[in-house]
């Protein structure tokens, strides 16, 4: 683990086995990190950013720094991809391109480090000058998710170092060795020893006491709910600003229209093909969800079937390979449970449903799922998998209604050719990201982030690097009167 500039085994010695999503069989030991290890860490940035030369760096250099760090990311990429790959399952070509377009994050949080300002405030008060400062929120702790890690890193580091604070990231148990892989840069980058530690462990003990620290000052959180409702508790213990990145449902929604241009069903197909089996469906904002009108139906679950159906499933390191396996095997259990049950309340699988034949590991076939009602379980369950539950519609309320009616809030797609109906639906849908006309795209310059129980909170955007400050407000008095004795009557 990386701890205040070294490299460190557990102060116990423990260690817990990586599995191979290719094999199911152990792959790498990792450090399973003591309480101890957790109040090291955090110790170490909490110095990083009071004491060391970090607190006393202009955001110019600070923002030098990052831009360092942008540029060793994408020089590094195919290492930091393969490794990704090795460990998640994650077809390379998605995780290399990954680690290359992610040093952008970094670019982008680097020119804006000296961008953020306070302002004068304009007070009822005379002989008064009164101005805010932004500065920075303290010692951050990060928890990151097995899934795009590189991005969920950038997204949280970039604008967290450009702000002035220091960090703490929790790498998932499930894939640690990315995280670590990415740590060797930080030295490189020239950023000082404590700016950012990286731990590796389960959620307890390892992520209990870092987001219980009393000297962490914000959590960032990406995850399921039941872990998010432990953390946002033992924020309870540090009064911690927090952020939740907790996945969703994602509805993508597509009307008889997209048949009136050229291409336009086609276009949708790939679309809806993309958001739920590109990276096997593992994304939080996988458009898991797919509602047709009717009108086009037929055709769209045809041309969908067939494309599902052509997909290569194999070695996520080889090229001609299109999509790997799931990341750990309580997926595809979990997977395999929702599916059966769906069947037993009525749905009709229209492809897939099963693991495929001749491979060892945690794979599983892209999976149609025509759905009779939005009441099976399946329509809002969050699988994390490639399996797209389907559902007909007649009208535009009709669609925003089931869209809408959902626990979860992070994504949404339409596709449509109508102008008025494109504003319509973006103005309706109630999720913190809407695509229209495409889908699964981002940018550092583009707020991420969910409503309802997809979280609060937004990463990425200028926005992003603010919450990672806190105003402080300054009373001068400019007057040379002295002050008057309260205690006297006038």
């Amino acid at each position: 683990m990386l701890i205040d500039g070294e490299w460190v085994a557990a102060s116990d010695g423990a260690e817990f086995a990586s599995l191979d999503p290719m094999t199911a069989r152990p792959r790498a030991l990792t450090p399973e990190a003591t309480e101890a290890d957790v109040d090291r860490a955090v110790r170490a940035a909490h110095r990083a950013m009071t004491e060391g030369p970090w607190s006393r760096m202009t955001p110019t250099e600070r923002g030098r720094h990052l831009r360092r760090l942008g540029d060793l990311m994408a020089e590094a990429s195919e290492e930091l991809g393969r490794i990704e790959t090795a460990d998640t399952g994650k077809l390379l070509a998605e995780t290399r391109w990954q680690a290359t377009y992610i040093a952008e994050y970094f670019h982008f949080f680097a020119g804006a480090a000296d961008k953020i300002s306070g302002e004068t405030l304009p007070v009822d008060k005379p002989d008064l000058f009164v101005f805010t400062d932004r500065e920075p929120v303290g010692v951050v702790a990060a928890v990151i998710p097995w899934n795009s890690q590189m991005f969920l890193t950038a997204t949280k580091v970039a604008p967290a170092l450009a702000a002035g604070n220091a960090i703490v990231l929790k790498a998932s148990e499930h894939a640690s060795e990315p995280l670590l892989a990415f740590g060797r840069l930080i030295a490189e980058a020239g950023i000082p020893d404590g700016v950012v530690n990286i731990l590796t462990g389960h959620g307890d003990v390892c992520g209990r006491a870092l987001t219980a620290h009393p000297l962490v000052a914000k959590i960032a959180f990406t995850g399921g709910p039941v872990a998010a409702g432990h953390v946002v508790r033992n924020s309870a213990e540090n009064f911690a600003q927090v952020s939740l990145e907790l996945g969703g449902k994602s509805p993508f929604v597509v009307f008889d229209d997209v048949a009136d241009t050229p291409g336009g069903i086609d276009s949708a197909v790939n679309a809806s093909a993309a958001g739920i089996f590109a990276a096997a469906g593992q994304s939080c904002v996988a458009g898991s969800r797919l509602y047709l009108q009717r009108g086009i139906a037929d055709e769209f679950l045809e041309k969908l079937t067939a494309l599902a159906e052509s997909i290569t499933i194999g070695d996520p390191a080889d090229d001609g390979t299109q999509m790997g396996p799931l990341c750990t095997l309580g997926q595809l259990d979990h997977i395999e449970a929702q599916v059966a049950r769906a069947v037993e309340q009525g749905a009709t699988v229209r492809t897939g449903g099963s693991r495929p034949d001749g491979l060892e590991g945690w794979y599983y076939r892209p999976t149609i799922v025509e759905c009779p009602s939005q009441d099976l379980d399946i329509v809002d369950t969050e699988l994390f998998g490639p399996v797209v539950a389907v559902q007909r519609f007649d009208t535009e309320d009709e669609a925003l209604a089931l869209a809408n009616d959902t626990e979860h809030g992070l994504a949404a797609g339409v596709f449509t050719a109508n102008g008025a109906r494109q504003h319509r639906m973006s103005r309706g849908l109630r999720a913190g990201i809407v695509w229209v006309n495409t889908y699964r795209v981002i940018s550092p310059i583009a707020e991420f982030g969910g409503v309802k129980g997809s979280g609060y909170g937004r990463e990425a955007g200028l926005q992003a690097m603010r919450d990672y400050t806190r105003p402080k407000t300054v009373w001068i008095n400019t007057s040379d009167a002295p002050i008057a004795n309260p205690f006297v009557p006038r």
